[in-house]
């Protein structure tokens, strides 16, 4: 991967971010986090990862999927890229998969420490 696509990643996480936390009226996107952006070499696909607090996946998915345009279109603006890549949008599930392991390892200590 070049470093030009790394650093339109990085840019595009934080501006995104800002864009998300501060410019949407949607209570589902003011409370999204985002936590990974992959582009492609050929600059045509990034693919959003996201995670928030509490709620349904479904709502959040569709929250972002209604404002794609409106994401896309700012986003063009912030980072005055020559090709704006299609947004495509992803639930990040390295959290809720690092819980479940966390709450396994605690139940094997509380068995451990009952013996």
């Amino acid at each position: 991967m070049s470093i030009a696509i790394q650093r339109l990643e990085s840019l595009s996480l934080r501006e995104l971010s800002l864009i998300l936390r501060h410019d949407s009226k949607n209570n589902y996107l003011s409370n999204i986090t985002i936590t990974e952006v992959r582009i492609t070499n050929d600059l045509s696909y990034m693919t959003i990862y996201y995670t928030f607090y509490k709620g349904k996946v479904e709502n959040y998915q569709a929250a972002l999927e209604d404002c794609k345009g409106y994401l896309r279109s700012e986003l063009a603006k912030k980072i005055k890229a020559r090709k704006m890549p299609e947004l495509i949008f992803k639930y990040d599930e390295t959290l809720e998969y690092g819980n479940h392991i966390n709450e396994i390892i605690s139940s094997l200590n509380i068995k451990h420490e009952e013996e």
